[in-house]
């Protein structure tokens, strides 16, 4: 019998204690009143899940437009936490890790797969450098590219872990190599209740997103991402990422339909030009693009930093159309509320 919102495994534990149903809106009360600040996030989110509610509202994390906020079903978050327990394996008294903030969908749906499935969670103060028990073992642990980076050295003891809400630099992978963790990049987003594919970074890598149990995928005109996910939506899901296909449940992510930059007729995809320079360039940056008379739009860098000065080195992987013709500097990125680089606002800082 599929588990349903209303109720709470009997094995789950929060922070080493078990709870009931009625006995977590206590312990919200208590976040919410008593806790430090993400306490008290955690305590709203509880609150918002134990309500008469058969929904809950969610704030998207405006990387690629203005922050919004969305209706999600509790059962078809129910429905997502179910396959991630499916295709990870996960089972009761296994223990997990949250470390991201319970603002944003990641965090609240560590904490539902921990009550739909049985996990005994525990909660830490959700930085860019979580402080968690290293000697302790977990089975299963999400975090941020910046998170993982930060604490390679006690990844050890985590057995699966997901990194999301960035894209994971090539170098953050050659760190992940010798790792014994199992370590899996996420495709997804809020609309899609978090992670609806992952692809595994380290030990048996594959450049291929495997869908989640029950989901299926197609192209359209634009050769962006379509969605079916019927547990999750009752809607397709139309995506912005342009995508190579290689079967109902796989595909390659190739960029952000609006990042696309048409110069002489070639489309480049900024991400994937990123990709060739982050072992190379130790600040924050990211390639855009600007008009031109010749080629309609040509490839620009901009970069966190206080001057502009790069070896010509850094960029002999790139062609000559993917090459930047102009590199900007700028000391400080603008970004969206979940820390995301804001390229549009970034790029009208550099123009001021």
């Amino acid at each position: 019998m599929t588990p349903t919102f209303n109720k709470v495994h009997n094995r789950f534990k929060l922070n080493g204690n078990s709870f009931s149903f009625q006995d977590l809106k206590e312990v919200a009360y208590s976040f919410i009143k008593e806790g430090d600040l993400f306490e008290k996030e955690i305590g709203d989110f509880l609150s918002d899940w134990l309500d008469d509610n058969d929904f809950i509202l969610v704030k998207t994390s405006g990387s690629t437009g203005q922050p919004k906020t969305i209706t999600l079903s509790k059962q078809a978050m129910v429905h997502s936490a179910i396959a991630t327990g499916d295709f990870f394996k996960l089972q009761p008294i296994n223990t997990a890790l949250l470390c991201l903030p319970a603002t944003y969908i990641a965090g609240k749906m560590m904490l539902v797969r921990a009550m739909i499935l049985g996990l005994e969670i525990d909660c830490v103060q959700p930085t860019t450098n979580p402080e968690f028990n290293s000697k302790k073992h977990y089975d299963f642990c999400a975090m941020i590219p910046a998170q993982a980076e930060k604490t390679i050295q006690k990844l050890s003891n985590i057995k699966t872990l997901i990194v999301g809400g960035a894209q994971v630099s090539s170098k953050l992978k050659q760190q992940f190599k010798g790792l014994k963790t199992n370590i899996f990049e996420t495709y997804g987003m809020t609309e899609t209740i978090t992670h609806i594919a992952v692809k595994q970074i380290n030990g048996k890598t594959t450049n291929y997103f495997k869908t989640l149990p029950n989901i299926t995928i197609s192209q359209n005109d634009k050769e962006c991402l379509v969605i079916d996910a019927p547990q999750l939506n009752t809607t397709q899901i139309i995506t912005n990422d342009v995508v190579k296909l290689h079967s109902k449940t796989t595909f390659e992510w190739l960029g952000r339909i609006d990042n696309v930059i048409n110069s002489g007729g070639v489309k480049l995809f900024p991400e994937q030009i990123e990709a060739k320079l982050q072992s190379k360039i130790g600040p924050r940056f990211f390639i855009t693009s600007e008009k031109d008379e010749t080629f309609g739009e040509v490839i620009v860098m901009v970069i966190e930093a206080e001057d502009n000065t790069l070896s010509p080195a850094v960029f002999l992987d790139l062609t000559a159309i993917q090459t930047p013709k102009t590199v900007y500097s700028i000391p400080a990125f603008a970004e969206t509320t979940s820390g995301k680089i804001n390229r549009l606002k970034t790029m009208a800082l550099v123009k001021s």
